[in-house]
């Protein structure tokens, strides 16, 4: 039985719940729930605080999570990224009153709060700066203001929170994160059928984030013009040509960027192709 750790509040939660049940795995109703089983798949899911998660699967005491990239790296546990999920970005960056700092290097001797004192430790001494690391659980913004801190490390989205304390981002982001699929180190493949199951689930996952990335296209254009029109539309790996009654004319089926979906659209009615339409895709395997 696979057994894997989900997020059970904050903002990976219910995105993290929604893909997997867009993956075809049972998930819970209730929040109350702490533990799910879904027999169809073999599989057993443990909704745990993200913080803890990578410690969990690090343990070996699950198989699989999902959590935050920051929060695997500040846990310092046994366990590694399998894949990205695309979903709960950030990005983590130094910040300070005006005129204290310009870069990494000016942080040396300084005093720097954060939530993630692990992650931020591993990332100054990679660095070779030398700094005092002060752990604070949430509002950061604060320490600088009540001078337990020169310096704060976090979560940078819009910054007004930081303005609204006075302060700015300064030197390179520290991390880019996003909620990602993890595993242990120490896993093996001893149970073949645990292998297969994080492999199955992988699949699923990136056949929900294909899914979520790309529509179909299908339209109708002359012979004559059926190699520009396919400029237009590569696909995947090649466009679906099929033969229509008028032989004057094909059909043509092929993935486009959800992003691009207009663009091509307009461009394919430019060349002259007609009868274009776009399908959602609700899961797919490539």
């Amino acid at each position: 039985m696979l057994r894997v750790a989900v997020p059970n509040k904050g903002s990976l939660a219910d995105p993290a719940s929604h893909m997997l049940r867009e993956a075809g795995y049972r998930q819970r109703t209730q929040d109350r729930e702490l533990v799910l089983h879904d027999p169809e798949n073999d599989t057993e899911f443990f909704f745990l605080r993200p913080r803890d998660i990578a410690t969990y699967v690090g343990s070996g005491q699950l198989d699989v999570g999902i959590t935050g990239r920051d929060l695997l790296l500040d846990s310092r546990a046994e366990a590694h990224e399998l894949m990205p999920l695309g979903f709960g970005t950030s990005t983590f960056r130094f910040a300070a009153l005006p005129g204290t700092a310009a870069s990494t290097t000016d942080i040396a001797g300084l005093r720097v709060a954060t939530s993630y004192a692990g992650l931020v430790d591993r990332y100054l001494s990679e660095r070779g700066v030398a700094a005092s690391v002060i752990r604070l659980d949430g509002a950061v913004e604060t320490s600088v203001r009540l001078g337990v801190a020169d310096v704060i490390a976090d979560v940078v989205e819009t910054g007004s929170t930081l303005r609204q304390a006075g302060l700015e981002v300064f030197g390179e982001p520290i991390l880019h994160s996003e909620a990602v699929l993890i595993r242990g180190d120490g896993a093996s493949a001893s149970d073949p059928a645990v292998e297969v199951a994080v492999e199955q689930m992988q699949r699923r996952l990136n056949g929900v984030m294909v899914a979520a990335t790309y529509v179909i296209v299908d339209y109708d254009v002359p012979s004559t013009l059926v190699e520009q029109a396919c400029e237009l539309t590569p696909g995947i790996e090649s466009p679906t040509i099929s033969p229509l009654h008028d032989l004057a004319w094909v059909a043509v089926r092929a993935l486009v960027p959800r992003p691009d979906t207009n663009r091509v659209m307009d461009e394919l009615y430019e060349l002259g192709a007609r009868g274009i339409l776009v399908t959602d895709i609700h899961a797919c395997r490539l």
